[in-house]
């Protein structure tokens, strides 16, 4: 990962930058947020940045149209999941974020965590579910209350805590409306929080306290109930910790660019990472941004930062 202090390039130096918005996925709306917030603090620094929907246009056209690169404000699959990334790679068009391989192990919860507890990275038990599982038995191996998730979608989509053995189908079933693959996750107990970073900066952490902690989609793009903390309240030198332990967890996946990393802190202080994001939201309730603000870097700079560490390769 290449260092967000490296020499800083002019408004200039950029060329036409394309900022990829919208999209097919069910995340298509907050995409869309964010993609607007991302143009506009791009142009106020100067950049000549455009709009650019990939569900509206081919993505090809971003060679035809001589753009010189691209930040990736897309979410959710056909954005971070490696396709968008593979074709800008085709195309010799530098774009921020994770890379093709990077982006295709994050959105994909369960490999992420295979691969994280292969590494020794803590993370949550998991059971992959299907129409034929046994509910009691997938309750009585996680324990109730247990999370069920769809493993391809983000923003909390088709994400269900899940209390009773009897609700479990239910919950299956509905995340099967997102995804063809589910899993179940242990629930932990604890606080929650996120961990961004730009390059090999991490930033400080943000501890999220959403009502009855309950931090649906909902709460995490819509409500003002849901509070966030930032410093996170924990002590300095266990927050450092954390933030090696994300640190770590981004160099197993490969990511690169900019990210944030979900994880809980046990009622014991244990860590449990949950998931990476690649592509993290960048509207007025997103988290990066705040703990970029909470750095020192406010948003129009985080943003010109981000695309400068936009890469091929």
């Amino acid at each position: 990962m290449t260092s967000p202090h490296a020499s800083r390039l002019t408004p200039h130096d950029f060329g036409k930058v394309a900022v990829l918005m919208g999209g097919k996925s069910a995340e298509r709306e907050i995409s869309l947020m964010s993609g607007q917030n991302v143009l506009d603090g791009l142009r106020r620094q100067g950049v000549d940045a455009h709009a650019f929907d990939p569900a509206e246009r081919p993505v090809f056209e971003l060679k035809s149209d001589g753009y010189q690169r691209a930040f990736i404000a897309l979410h959710g699959r056909y954005g971070e999941d490696g396709t968008v990334q593979g074709a800008l790679e085709l195309m010799a068009i530098p774009y921020t974020g994770s890379g093709v391989m990077a982006s295709a192990l994050c959105l994909d919860k369960l490999r992420a965590k295979l691969l994280w507890l292969a590494c020794g990275v803590p993370t949550p038990q998991h059971e992959v579910l299907n129409v034929r599982s046994d509910w009691a038995a997938v309750a009585s191996r996680l324990g109730l209350p247990l999370m069920v998730k769809p493993v391809h979608e983000g923003s909390s989509l088709g994400l269900t805590k899940v209390a009773t053995v009897e609700n479990l189908a239910p919950a299956y079933e509905l995340a099967a409306q997102y995804d063809t693959s589910v899993i179940a996750e242990a629930f932990i107990a604890g606080r929650e929080l996120t961990a961004g970073f730009i390059g090999e900066q991490a930033l400080p952490l943000v501890r999220i306290e959403a009502p009855q902690g309950n931090y649906d989609y909902q709460h995490k793009y819509f409500s003002d109930a849901t509070r966030y903390h930032c410093p996170c309240g924990l002590p300095g030198a266990q927050e450092k910790q954390l933030q090696a332990l994300v640190m770590r967890a981004i160099e197993v996946l490969g990511c690169s660019g900019w990210g944030r990393a979900d994880l809980m802190l046990r009622d014991d202080g244990k860590p449990f990472l949950l998931e990476m994001n690649t592509s993290p939201g960048m509207t007025a309730h997103s988290l990066v941004p705040m703990a970029a603000r909470a750095a020192g870097i406010e948003f129009d700079d985080l943003v010109v930062r981000i695309l400068e560490l936009a890469h091929v390769g």
